[in-house]
């Protein structure tokens, strides 16, 4: 069973062998306390997750004694606080979109903290990560604050506190560790440094283990079951594609892009990607190098809940294929600021390129369009730093169920997009990590089931995806320090 605690949802999904056999998921709440701002109910989630685990035995008529090992992948720095006594939260959940620590990241850059943060995590200094997220939370909730003071605080990403409420552990594995922007990815440590900086008690953060291994077992579904594998969402997704080795790409089209390269050893990246630990099982670390794009999935979402500017997904396609081209207009879907290769927290959302002959079907279109420019900016990057030839990229994620998206994926990066027909790779990797960790498999070697896939392969000249990614250019820079104090 692979649980797979996302942004958006929680699901559980049972796998036989390498295909699923049951799936479960939950959907939960999106708190906005106020612009900038995303919160999660801790309470909520543990419940849904719990749910889901019951309701995929009883559908699928599975007896929980038949579960060999459970999996967890999860929303990465998203931060719960709670009491380690009693596991009740002591306030919502801060999730990695949110900006409330904005004024933090702009003050440790005041103190010339970037070099130290980049050399010792491989990180860049942004909301995004939880260190800052802790740190407000000590600063800003009185019930935080009580339980540390009091020895009770433990603060984690989403797997430690699932781990915690499964099996009564305060634990999180080293690719969620890599994400706090407190952990030294080259000592395999908590930094001591970084801890005094942001006046965090190491005490209060969970022991980290490796992500493939017996982390616990749980009695939620009645046996005894053991919690065998753990990885941040987009290092699961990675193993799920079996990029195992140096060069394998992959990207998740989810509520955010994220693309991972495998690069085996650490990169340090000289155009702002980040270098994170990929896994670890027994002796071996596997680093990847990351590019992440802040909205994909997210700016669908925003397309049709928000904007109504389409109804469905379906509908967002048959835009897409109506129209010839996107009719001069380009959308920079930077609701969260931009990610990688920029990294602008001040960015925000801009529409270009508007006529008196544009239609609702062109500003669909080239909000599709942009979350393919945005994935081609960090695959450019990343073919740079990494030194790796890229012959394919293997996808998944909800956005990657779109032909249009996917052949102009193609199209614009002048590469063959291969999408597996079995799209559940985060889970798959959450599964598999649990499958070594109990000896199902016995090594890398022994996960060798292929699976169908589609190739998407380029059809556009590459003058006019050069030409068309100039303009993607020029509308990119009408987004940057939207929220700055530099003149327009």
């Amino acid at each position: 069973m692979a649980l797979d605690q996302g942004t958006t949802s929680s699901r559980a999904i049972l796998f036989e062998g390498h295909r699923v056999i049951g799936l479960h998921g939950r959907v939960h709440e999106q708190i906005f306390p106020r612009p900038g701002w995303v919160s999660h109910n801790v309470s909520e989630i543990w419940f849904n997750i719990a749910e889901c685990m019951k309701r995929v035995c009883a559908e699928t008529g599975v007896d929980a004694k038949e579960i060999a090992a459970i999996g967890i992948t999860n929303q990465r720095e998203t931060i719960a606080a709670w009491d380690k006594r009693t596991g009740e939260p002591a306030t919502d959940a801060i999730v990695w979109q949110c900006k409330r620590t904005a004024n933090i990241c702009q003050k440790m850059f005041a103190d010339g903290m970037e070099n130290t943060v980049r050399q010792k995590t491989g990180l860049l200094i942004d909301p995004y990560f939880s260190a800052t997220k802790i740190k407000w939370m000590l600063d800003n909730e009185p019930e935080v604050r009580r339980l540390r003071d009091a020895g009770h605080l433990a603060v984690g990403t989403m797997d430690s506190y699932l781990l915690y409420k499964l099996c009564g552990k305060h634990v999180t594995d080293v690719s969620n560790a890599s994400r706090t922007m407190l952990y030294n990815i080259y000592d395999m440590r908590w930094d001591y440094e970084l801890l005094r900086y942001f006046g965090i008690p190491e005490d209060i953060l969970p022991e980290v283990i490796d992500s493939s291994g017996v982390a616990g077992i749980t009695d939620v579904l009645g046996p005894a079951i053991p919690v065998a594998g753990v990885a941040g969402d987009q290092q699961a997704a990675l193993f799920g594609q079996k990029c195992f080795y140096g060069g394998g790409v992959k990207n998740t089209y989810g509520t955010g892009c994220f693309l991972l390269m495998n690069t085996d050893k650490p990169v340090f990246s000289k155009n702002r990607l980040l270098t994170t630990i990929a896994w670890k099982i027994g002796d071996k670390i596997s680093y990847a190098l990351e590019g992440s794009v802040f909205n994909a999935g997210s700016a669908v979402e925003w397309l049709i809940n928000r904007a109504k500017l389409a109804v469905d997904v379906r509908e967002i396609n048959d835009f897409c294929n109506s129209v010839s081209d996107n009719n001069g207009v380009y959308f920079v879907p930077a609701f969260s600021g931009l990610g990688a290769p920029r990294w602008d927290m001040n960015a925000r959302g801009v529409l270009c390129g508007l006529d008196l002959s544009s239609t609702n079907r062109h500003i669909v279109r080239a909000l599709m369009e942009a979350i393919a420019y945005q994935s081609k900016d960090v695959m450019d990057v990343m073919r740079a730093d990494s030194g790796f030839g890229i012959t394919k990229i293997r996808v998944d994620g909800g956005v990657s169920n779109s032909d249009f998206v996917m052949q102009f994926q193609a199209d614009i990066l002048q590469t063959p997009v291969e999408r597996p027909s079995m799209t559940e790779t985060t889970a798959l990797g959450a599964a598999y990590l649990a499958g070594l960790g109990v000896g199902l498999f016995s090594g890398l070697n022994d996960i060798t089931a292929t699976d169908e896939s589609k190739v998407f392969v380029p059809q556009m000249a590459k003058s006019e995806a050069d030409a068309l990614c100039a303009k993607w250019q020029k509308a990119v820079k009408r987004a940057k320090d939207w929220e700055g104090d530099e003149p327009i």
